[in-house]
């Protein structure tokens, strides 16, 4: 980020602190977050972003060093007075592991503290179980620290990301019911924590993936926007002042049954803009539920379906991205998905092509924006809810 734009960003989104010592931790929060969003930080941008005064700033900032948290950059010269140092996150902090539960997949990774996937592994599958899940992490995570040289003690503590009540929708991607009921009985705290030492974190999905672009991605300059993942299911995530907004039962953003208009297929945005719905029609002519997962991102092998789903999608998307944009006066969308960049970027497209086609009487257009992560957004948005948890500030309970 250029100097020009950071002080811009300083000033049109001012995270005010406090000078009064009771609140020493959140102000510590306000200076890591901002320092994160910005990508490094000065003592003098500091004080002016936040209010306090330079000898707070100064504390906050040695402290935060003696943590660990926050590494000094190279001093800049050429300034009258003292040359600045601008100091930014420390990688190395704290070292995440992270769970990714999906319908079709699972992933286990080890991440850092700026979001960094150190080492992963992925498996596909027609669909989950907790007895497989269990396996996978017993058989896998060994080798996976080995993989990213890190021993148990170093880990921090670890995260799941997984749809919330795995039971239900299975028909719609041809899972037995009475195997995926077993996810009734499941306690994710309860039964990895007989496999791992660490604390867990459990947290949905798609709130997972929304929680990367906020954490980890370049959105410093939005305050509210709402966030639409496309997986197996269509799901998503709404960010208010700034902080992800879970909703009271964390299932927020929650878009699959949004209604769309009636047309073929159904009414639901579930029934459109999902990856199954491709899936089928691929299927089709292939024979393989997984080919579009086992293809590595070459895609264009399945056209025409590839182009008439993204159609489909977009068209659906659209009149979500408006319904949305009637509750709630969001600023900017972000859309992402288990899906090569390149078909993100034409489904991007397609619905700025739809918005522009539609009725927006009585909201205004927002900026639609491609999310950063893509594939790996839920498993890296675990490692951010940890972050979040402990060293940011939700907006919107202070």
């Amino acid at each position: 980020m250029n100097k020009e734009n950071k002080e811009q960003l300083l000033v049109a989104n001012p995270k005010r602190g406090t000078n009064q010592v009771a609140v020493g931790s959140y102000n510590e929060r306000l200076v890591l977050q901002l320092v994160r969003e910005h990508g490094e930080l000065s003592k003098a941008e500091a004080t002016r972003a936040t209010g306090l005064s330079a000898n707070a700033i100064s504390v906050i900032f040695r402290s935060l060093e003696a943590e660990g948290l926050l590494l000094r950059g190279e001093p800049i010269r050429g300034k009258v007075g003292q040359p600045s140092t601008p100091l930014r996150i420390n990688p190395e902090a704290h070292t995440y592991v992270a769970l990714k539960i999906g319908r079709r997949s699972m992933e286990l990774a080890v991440i850092d503290f700026v979001g960094h996937v150190v080492a992963s592994k992925e498996v596909f599958q027609p669909f989950p179980t907790p007895t497989a899940t269990l396996s996978f992490v017993k058989d896998e995570l060994s080798d996976l620290l080995k993989s990213a040289k890190k021993s148990r003690k170093a880990i921090s503590s670890m995260a799941v990301a997984m749809p919330f009540e795995l039971w239900h929708w299975t028909d719609d991607f041809d899972a037995p019911a009475e195997e995926m009921e077993s996810w009734k009985d499941f306690d994710a705290h309860r039964d990895l924590g007989k496999i791992v030492p660490w604390e867990i974190l459990v947290e949905n999905d798609a709130t997972a993936a929304c929680r990367a672009e906020v954490v980890f991605g370049s959105h410093a300059n939005k305050q509210d926007w709402v966030y639409f993942y496309v997986g197996t299911f269509i799901g998503g995530g709404i960010v208010l002042n700034g902080s992800v907004f879970p909703g009271r039962r964390g299932n927020a953003g929650g878009f699959g049954p949004m209604r769309v208009p009636e047309q073929e297929g159904g009414n639901r945005l579930v029934d459109h803009a999902s990856l199954v719905t491709l899936e089928k029609a691929v299927a089709k002519t292939t024979g393989s539920s997984f080919s579009i997962y086992e293809s590595s991102g070459n895609w264009e092998q399945f056209e025409p379906l590839v182009s008439k789903w993204i159609n489909r999608a977009g068209r659906n998307l659209a009149h979500a991205i408006v319904s949305s944009l009637s509750v709630m006066d969001f600023e900017a969308v972000v859309i992402d998905g288990a899906l090569p960049a390149s078909i993100t970027d034409r489904l991007v497209s397609e619905v700025k092509k739809q918005l522009h086609m539609t009725d927006l009487q009585g909201v205004l257009m927002p900026d639609v924006e491609t999310g950063s992560f893509g594939r790996q957004a839920r498993t890296v948005g675990a490692a951010a809810a940890l972050v979040s948890v402990k060293y940011l500030i939700d907006q919107n309970s202070v």
